[in-house]
């Protein structure tokens, strides 16, 4: 079960997207074309072809000056995914689990129903799958297996300037996460670690999740509503009306 985790401390981050080109470089996926939506944020959302995305949120300091929230935001490779058991259910090998790092892997050759995409993706606590239209798979942030296979770091931890993020052993990254927690704990009262228990990528971030983004956090009263919705994956109308 320990696997691999990523740390990504956000109070390092300065919004570079380095990660994010990496990202595209390495899976060699196509630039997306947006346009400007008022924010410096590019491209506005994650997709088929963007697996990391810096988000960027601005609030304002009581004297009125902004402030700059940024959240590299991807797969959490959570350790229980509710998408590889909603998959199961209807496209059997859609979603694995990596034997080594027990990265959670989509298999974009496998299709997918719109609908049933539909139900796998309102099922992730943080909205990651996507859907491939063209293709009919599902694609996300595959945690660079294949780099770590032969021993380099993924590519957006490897890129990233500042220290922001980093990867190894589970373990490893639990302790180094905790301890920069406390570190962090003396200048900014409100930080924390999000749902380090559940999720192989922990994000340190230094004020609420709510000022990152809508789905930083895995929030329990959404992840009832979830497995509810789950339900419905693993026991069909047609058997519930039986029973």
């Amino acid at each position: 079960m320990a696997g691999k985790s990523f740390f990504i401390d956000t109070t390092r981050c300065t919004g570079c997207r380095g990660c994010q080109v990496a990202c595209k470089q390495w899976n060699e996926n196509p630039g997306t074309k947006t346009f400007q939506q008022g924010s410096y944020q590019n491209p506005p959302d994650l997709s088929a072809a963007t697996f990391k995305l810096v988000r960027f949120n601005e609030s304002a300091e009581a004297t009125g000056d902004p402030k700059w929230y940024f959240f590299p935001d991807q797969c959490r490779h959570c350790l229980y995914p509710l998408c590889k058991m909603a998959a199961d259910a209807v496209a059997k090998g859609a979603v694995n689990l990596d034997s080594r790092t027990r990265a959670v892997i989509f298999n974009p050759e496998v299709k997918i129903s719109p609908t049933d995409f539909k139900g796998i993706r309102e099922i992730c606590p943080f909205d990651i799958p996507r859907h491939d239209e063209k293709l009919g798979g599902m694609a996300k942030c595959t945690m660079c297996f294949d780099r770590i296979s032969e021993g380099m770091l993924p590519a957006c931890v490897k890129a990233c300037p500042t220290g922001t993020m980093q990867f190894g052993e589970r373990e490893d990254i639990l302790k180094i996460a905790r301890n920069r927690l406390g570190e962090v704990k003396h200048v900014h009262k409100n930080a924390t670690l999000v749902n380090p228990e559940s999720v192989r990528v922990i994000f340190l971030l230094k004020d609420v999740p709510e000022k990152y983004h809508k789905f930083a956090e895995r929030k329990e009263a959404t992840g009832t509503t979830r497995l509810a919705g789950l339900k419905r994956f693993l026991y069909p109308a047609s058997c519930l009306e039986k029973s």
